[in-house]
């Protein structure tokens, strides 16, 4: 499998070093062109605002729409922001799951924290979670099905036909099962 990863800012190279340990093969993309003969793409988390300007600015947001209308894309953090319809705000987006999202829920870079969550399509262990500067769902359409939670209710995590979303970095933590549920998702 082929699964590009969002090269222009963020946690990119984490990514790639767990998908390329799962066998897969990761492409950075940074051009439109990268974008062809991928099977899927993971959009990392960083600053969504930086990202979606340099989106723009290397002609890549609408590439990324048409690429994301038909296949697999996984928002980690600042990518959940970006595949969102609503955040609240103006700023670019790819805009394609039916979520509401809230930017930096839990404030600032100080604020960061971990917690374990119950991720039933993970199996029954705990999944430990990383929140920076972190967003939370705050709400979901029809045909959004909610993987996780914190414990006090917040959504952190949901899928969308074939569009994932998480508010934590799965990327930094040795727990490989959401790229494995991601490379399933690609697969299945």
């Amino acid at each position: 499998m082929n699964i590009g990863v969002l090269a222009l800012q963020g946690a990119f190279i984490e990514h790639e070093k767990t998908l390329r340990s799962l066998g897969a093969n990761a492409v950075e993309v940074r051009l439109p062109a990268q974008l062809d003969d991928l099977d899927a793409l993971i959009i990392p988390g960083g600053e969504s605002t930086t990202i979606g300007k340099l989106a723009v600015a290397y002609r890549l947001l609408e590439p990324l729409y048409r690429f994301a209308i038909s296949k697999p894309v996984w928002g980690t953090c600042a990518g959940m922001i970006m595949l969102a319809k609503d955040i609240g705000r103006d700023q670019p987006l790819i805009g394609v799951m039916d979520i509401q999202v809230n930017r930096n829920a839990f404030g600032r870079q100080v604020d960061s924290f971990e917690t374990d969550l119950t991720v039933p399509e993970l199996g029954s262990d705990p999944f430990r979670a990383v929140f920076i500067r972190a967003p939370l769902v705050t709400g979901v359409s029809a045909g959004v099905q909610v993987l996780a939670r914190l414990p006090e209710g917040g959504i952190v995590a949901v899928r969308q036909r074939h569009w994932l979303a998480t508010a934590f970095h799965p990327e930094l933590t040795p727990d490989d099962r959401f790229h494995r549920y991601f490379l399933e998702m690609v697969g299945g």
